[in-house]
């Protein structure tokens, strides 16, 4: 097939989920390919021999790169059904700006929590993902989804926020979002969680679990 499309991911990773719910949101038939990250595939480290990560989208043969900006090129490339990204030139930067935001500021920041050793130093590391999460919450003022009534660009990119929170929390023992602090942020994720295109397409709560418990523990015990 001359559109044929593949995605090169595993079954858990934020990254690649953005790729999978965006396809399913435009209607995109796609085929699969689940990585094992320990072996990785002659395929994939031909498609991406820079990084040798996934995702990895490849269409009619060409491999694209980077969760990002496999996400443009999907808005780009399929621009007749729910665009991605606003077509004013003024909001398209905010929404790259935003989701710069989400994985270079509070995507780590929620990362540290999780990977500091000890209660204290977990708590320490709280403060900035809380200051980052009261950032991100005021982008949501008046609005439904961060791309207006319906899923865009920033939405997926932060869409790991909906169903790994509460996993990272089980697993560390430790509140890391509180409800009544950030209403808007906490409607957007039940919003977010419940649309056909991402509730379908969720990973398993069970193994996520089980993931983060061994990962916690080989931080919590590592040199």
């Amino acid at each position: 097939m001359a559109d044929e499309v593949k995605l090169y991911r595993t079954w858990s990773s934020r990254f690649s989920l953005r790729i999978v719910w965006a396809l399913h949101i435009k209607g995109i038939e796609y085929e699969a390919i689940f990585e094992d990250l320990s072996h990785k595939s002659p395929q994939l480290l031909q498609y991406n021999p820079v990084h040798k990560k996934i995702p990895v989208l490849v269409h009619k043969g060409k491999p694209i790169c980077e969760s990002l900006v496999i996400l443009e090129y999907i808005d780009e490339t399929w621009k007749e059904t729910a665009p991605l990204l606003p077509q004013d030139p003024y909001e398209k930067a905010m929404a790259r700006f935003w989701a710069k935001f989400v994985d270079d500021k509070l995507l780590p920041s929620v990362w540290s929590v999780f990977t500091e050793k000890g209660y204290e130093a977990k708590k320490e590391a709280f403060v900035p993902a809380v200051q980052n999460l009261e950032i991100i919450e005021e982008q949501l003022k008046e609005k439904k989804f961060f791309g207006g009534e319906s899923i865009g660009y920033v939405d997926l990119v932060l869409g790991w926020m909906a169903y790994l929170l509460d996993v990272f929390e089980e697993v560390i023992d430790l509140k890391l979002f509180d409800a009544h602090k950030f209403p808007l942020l906490s409607g957007w994720m039940k919003n977010f969680s419940d649309a056909p295109a991402i509730k379908q397409h969720l990973p398993p709560r069970d193994k996520l679990v089980t993931k983060f418990q061994l990962l916690h523990e080989k931080f919590q015990t590592a040199n």
